[in-house]
């Protein structure tokens, strides 16, 4: 495969339809640096992919982790800042449950194996683990390097290929790519003079919600909240989080002053997706907190981006904001994607026996002011 200069809707659907084949357990070619490799889901492994993979690859195999994952099991110095990977070579005889295990820490693994694997550039191994995540999956890939004429072979055979920088553009095209594609009024019980207008990316997936209420003016910093779906607390009224209390309480408060924006986000669990979010509870009832939870998982402890909230904002006519929030990183995210927060509006509810601990990590760990 080359690493073609693709427009940027090529390059979303070349992407999206990447993570469609890792999520039923396909494999799919990478392109990087003129090369290509061979990527499957670690999460979705099999022993006759693992056979396959090393039949293909010349047994040249290895497990790309988050560093996050990496410095859980003693393979990697904490990670500070966002993002990277550790690639770990793959000894051969080693068996799928060994590395499952390794990429999944409701399991108990052996010692990982030690060093690098020449073939795997760290760039690509980034690009794995990022596709991972696209794909909601646990952030552990396995992959290695194709001679030319099997990478051909493969594809000739119907095997999907995307390149590594198309993978690590995705969340800004995608972004830039939302467009309005449906828009009703809906009445809602706080807030009877309200519109929800749906945005969706040109590769047609994962899409975001405005809730407009009443009639706010693009000449004056709008009132908005930038509240990221929660399935089990938005709409199954969990007690383990206040996501609830927080998405109701803003409707009920921007009817109160007259109008405003709630922008619903698809960046459930903080953007590790609702499979990965229940994990991370099992390990908060083994006594992790919310955020070591995430990052035992090997995801960062908030994988969220605020790009798609700042094209909204902006296709709306807004360019200034009073940022409903009890979290200083929301703020300080918004601002860097090119809207002015002119003012934070505090947003706290009060807490119950099953979300106390989650609140005080909150506060603790990540400066909530709570």
């Amino acid at each position: 495969m080359t690493e073609e200069l693709l427009e940027p809707a090529n390059r979303l659907r070349q992407v999206d339809r990447a993570v469609a084949e890792l999520r039923r357990g396909e494999m799919v070619l990478m392109a990087h640096g003129g090369a290509d490799l061979a990527v499957m889901a670690a999460e979705t492994l099999t022993s006759e992919d693992l056979a396959r993979l090393a039949r293909l690859t010349g047994r040249s195999l290895a497990l790309a982790l988050s560093r996050r994952r990496a410095a859980i099991l003693g393979r990697s110095p904490a990670a500070e800042g966002p993002g990277g990977s550790v690639v770990l070579p793959i000894p051969e005889g080693s068996e799928v449950e060994f590395l499952r295990e390794l990429a999944d820490p409701s399991a108990h693994p052996g010692v990982p194996p030690a060093g690098g694997i020449a073939g795997v550039p760290q760039a690509a191994a980034d690009a794995a683990v990022e596709l991972m995540k696209l794909a909601r999956l646990l952030p552990a890939a396995m992959l290695g390097p194709l001679a030319p004429r099997v990478a051909a072979e493969l594809a000739r055979g119907g095997a999907h290929s995307v390149t590594s920088a198309d993978v690590m553009a995705y969340q800004q095209d995608a972004a830039q790519s939302l467009r309005p594609v449906a828009e009703a009024r809906v009445p809602l019980t706080d807030a009877e003079n309200t519109r929800i207008i749906a945005f969706r990316p040109s590769d047609g997936g994962t899409g975001h919600i405005a809730i407009v209420i009443g009639s706010p003016d693009p000449a004056q910093p709008v009132l908005v909240r930038l509240h990221s779906e929660c399935f089990t607390g938005d709409l199954l009224g969990s007690l383990r989080c206040d996501c609830g209390d927080q998405l109701r309480g803003a409707i009920a408060e921007i009817a109160r002053v007259g109008a405003g924006i709630l922008l619903y986000l698809a960046q459930e669990g903080r953007g590790i997706g609702l499979v990965n979010k229940l994990r991370a509870y099992n390990l908060q009832d083994a006594g992790l907190d919310t955020y070591d939870a995430n990052e035992q998982l090997g995801f960062d402890a908030d994988e969220r981006v605020y790009l798609p909230a700042a094209e909204m904002l902006r296709q709306l006519g807004f360019a200034s904001v009073r940022l409903m929030t009890n979290n200083p990183d929301k703020v300080a995210a918004l601002a860097r994607c090119g809207i002015a927060v002119v003012e934070r509006v505090p947003h706290v509810f009060p807490s119950n026996a099953h979300n106390e601990r989650y609140l005080r990590a909150k506060a603790t760990r990540h400066g909530h002011l709570l």
